[in-house]
């Protein structure tokens, strides 16, 4: 898959994402924020909890699952993008705890959504 197909398929399940946050009563903060150790999809608010969320979005293909790129090197670069991101941001809400939230999509080749899982505390 060429990179602009890729982006797009990423926008378009990171919006979708972004929908399905707010629609739970989160306030998304910041999407596709940029760190020196790469960029968060979306950074949320919901009750006293910031939530990291990672988006996963994959064509709808058999044996293809979103999960497949969640490995342990991702969470780890998610938790030090995460890191950076509330040392630097000024001006965000007030936090009593932190989540590192993982939504995966499936979507079929015609862009509709097949499938959305949204894993709360996924790692």
């Amino acid at each position: 898959m060429s990179t602009d197909l890729r982006r797009t398929l990423g926008d378009a399940g990171e919006e979708i994402a972004a929908q399905h946050l707010l629609r739970l009563g989160h306030t998304i903060l910041a999407r596709n924020h940029r760190t020196r150790y790469g960029e968060l999809d979306i950074v949320a608010h919901r009750a006293g909890t910031i939530v990291f969320v990672e988006v996963k979005t994959r064509r709808q293909s058999p044996g293809a699952s979103p999960w497949d790129a969640l490995h342990a090197r991702k969470q780890a670069q998610v938790r030090q993008m995460a890191q950076a991101y509330l040392h630097d941001v000024a001006g965000r809400p007030p936090t009593r705890e932190v989540r590192f939230d993982a939504i995966g999509i499936v979507i079929d080749p015609r862009g509709r959504l097949v499938d959305l899982q949204h894993l709360e505390g996924a790692f």
